[in-house]
């Protein structure tokens, strides 16, 4: 099986390859702006035409779009996480490799949900921020280009290579320097917030299985199981073993007061409320319903909570 891999060298992405090139009947061709990908092309401002020209040069049978991004404002996240969508899309309608498209999208799509529920695929988009409306924009050119498509809601992506300015990446660093220090207490802020993690590992077997199914449409990527931020900090404490104490310093949800979790501070000041974590727009809550992954692709996660932490705290002592 010829696959293209857009992409692969981002957070997901670098998963994805991995356990492509696991499997031995996947002949893998890594396209993007890097220079180590295989290909280079920027799919923001690369034409629809160039994009065609390669497609049917190299004939794959599985285009994996792990392209985008979740910084910067509407304008950067419209034109890395929408228009290059429409690039991807228009190019494989225009060439003759009838390729299927397994497109990356987002539990930000969804916004708000109401606490103790469970989002299915059908429940109603309402994105809260301009990354969640990018990415759904993106969804809906997909499910309307008339490919054989199908598009992964991933939900709150952690494990090995989280970034290190996403929620659970502040925590390592905010536990790592109050180690480092000898802090005997760690003040942090926003940790009312409910996400559903699901390690990269798990996101990137969904991938592969995507790509071998025939399941079209939106399918949700999670683990099925709301975990409060608190919670995850207590867990972080463990495996790291840090037995200073954990005070919260919890805001209003939405409310920036300080502009990052565990924000050092000079000794004469008083610490207060740190940022809402999470600026994603999905309110305090969110749960995926991910019977459909299970039915139409046989996909489970596998790797729990305290496993991905445990790898996110590794690389965080690294540094130490």
């Amino acid at each position: 099986m010829r696959v293209l891999l857009i992409g692969a060298n981002g957070y997901l992405g670098r998963f994805v390859a991995d356990r492509l090139l696991a499997d031995p009947a996947v002949q893998l061709t890594a396209l993007g702006r890097g220079d180590d990908a295989d290909v280079r092309f920027d799919l923001a401002s690369g034409s629809p035409g160039a994009l065609t020209r390669f497609l049917d040069a190299v004939h794959p049978q599985v285009v994996v779009n792990c392209a985008g991004t979740t910084r910067g404002g509407a304008r950067e996240l419209t034109r890395h996480n929408t228009v290059a969508v429409a690039t991807v899309c228009e190019a494989l309608r225009r060439s003759g490799c009838g390729a299927r498209l397994v497109q990356i999208g987002c539990g930000a799509e969804y916004g708000p949900s109401q606490p103790g529920s469970s989002t299915a695929e059908d429940a109603v988009p309402r994105p809260g921020g301009p990354y969640g409306v990018s990415k759904l924009a993106a969804t809906e050119l997909v499910l309307g280009s008339g490919l054989d498509a199908v598009v992964l809601r991933v939900f709150s992506p952690a494990g090995p290579g989280t970034p290190a300015g996403s929620p659970l990446g502040r925590l390592a660093e905010a536990m790592r320097r109050a180690m480092q220090s000898g802090d005997g207490e760690l003040k942090l802020g926003g940790l009312g917030v409910q996400r559903d993690f699901i390690d990269v590992r798990d996101v990137a077997r969904a991938v592969h299985a995507a790509s071998l199914s025939a399941a079209q449409g939106v399918i949700n990527i999670g683990s099925g199981r709301a975990v409060r931020l608190r919670d995850a900090a207590a867990i972080l404490a463990r495996v790291a073993g840090y037995g200073g104490a954990l005070h919260e310093l919890d805001g209003p949800p939405g409310v920036h007061l300080r502009p990052a979790i565990g924000h050092p501070r000079p000794e004469s000041d008083q610490a207060g409320p740190v940022a809402y974590p999470y600026p994603d727009g999905c309110g305090t809550w969110q749960q995926a319903d991910v019977r459909t992954a299970r039915d139409r692709l046989g996909w489970r996660p596998r790797i729990n909570l305290e496993e991905s932490l445990a790898d996110i705290w590794m690389e965080a002592a690294c540094r130490i």
